[in-house]
């Protein structure tokens, strides 16, 4: 992976629709993922997943109250008859029913439709009726930035405010899975902090350095990781080489893991607003994946979205077929 250069404006563009395009044409060689798609009640959230549906993505599962979303069909001029619906009285109701499909083996993954993540969320995690696993449940974003060279992996800047190190081993284990969904080759983890130096009195630098040493004994598998990285020394070589850094992930990183949620928050957005990013997320650590849209997406980004659950979920169908040893 080369160096972040800016490019001239035309070609971040096509750079940058290149990276959820190949999403996008491999998830429509896969099977046509169903999703019970969770209080779809507005035009935006509903449009994303009929449009999705017509690319041969998904095949959604309209869960809310069947009056706001026969509202939004009308306004967008869509026969809802070609799609199965599922009554709910509010939204708390659709996340719950939602979450209900997949646990019947009706759904296969979820989508956040106009209802706020914590509501899905709270129905996702509940310990009686939930979609829990053994692994603690994580936000990536999976980021087209138009002056980087593949999709940018940033975790978690949705879900876990201040993980500990034990929760962070889980985010970086479903960030590396999701790399390797996306068919990601060669996955370089960055874990980063405000330095590259292990400081005593920066907790992150410590944390970075575990993990690592975690990786190192097969606690964390499937990537190379380093760290602490600051930013800069993560995702560009010129800043890496500058500061003596010698590594296989300095300058390359794939996926980014921040210190905190604020942290990653920041990250996210700064990438989107500043540079002209799209975002597309997703939930990791449940028993399917988790589609997290924001009303702010963009029509392309909420098309990505679906496209990687479904290579997600393909993944995971994958590893189940493969027979015990």
């Amino acid at each position: 992976m080369a160096s972040v250069v800016s490019p001239h404006p035309a070609a971040a563009e096509s750079r940058e629709h290149d990276k959820y395009d190949r999403l996008l044409a491999a998830a429509k060689t896969l099977p046509v993922l169903r999703v019970a798609v969770a209080h779809p009640c507005d035009e935006a959230a509903l449009g994303a997943a009929v449009e999705a549906s017509s690319l041969g993505i998904i095949d959604p599962i309209l869960v809310g109250p069947l009056k706001k979303i026969e509202a939004a069909a009308s306004a967008l001029k869509i026969d809802l008859s070609r799609f199965r619906t599922v009554d709910a009285a509010h939204s708390h109701e659709a996340a719950e029913k939602a979450v209900a499909l997949v646990k019947a083996g009706e759904a296969e993954a979820l989508m956040k439709g106009s209802l706020h993540t914590d509501e899905l969320m709270a129905a996702v995690v509940r310990r009686e009726g939930g979609l829990r696993t053994a692994r603690r449940v994580s936000h990536c974003f999976v980021m087209a930035v138009p002056s980087y060279d593949s999709p940018l992996i940033v975790t978690d800047a949705a879900v876990n405010i201040a993980p500990t190190l034990a929760e962070k081993r889980d985010i970086v284990q479903n960030a590396i899975d999701l790399a390797h969904a996306l068919r990601i080759e060669n996955v370089r983890v960055a874990i980063l902090s405000a330095m590259e130096t292990v400081n005593p009195n920066v907790p992150s630098t410590i944390e970075a350095a575990a993990l690592c040493k975690m990786a190192d004994r097969g606690q964390i598998t499937g990537a190379v990781l380093d760290g602490p990285l600051a930013l800069d020394n993560a995702i560009d070589l010129r800043a890496a080489k500058i500061k003596k850094i010698s590594s296989p992930v300095a300058g390359k990183a794939n996926v980014l893991v921040v210190p905190d949620l604020e942290a990653g928050n920041v990250l996210a957005k700064s990438l989107t607003f500043l540079a002209d990013a799209d975002a597309a997320g997703i939930v990791l650590g449940a028993r399917v994946p988790i589609i997290l849209t924001s009303r702010a997406d963009s029509r392309l980004t909420r098309l990505a979205s679906c496209a990687v659950a479904s290579l997600v979920a393909d993944a995971q169908r994958s590893k189940l077929a493969l027979p015990e040893v």
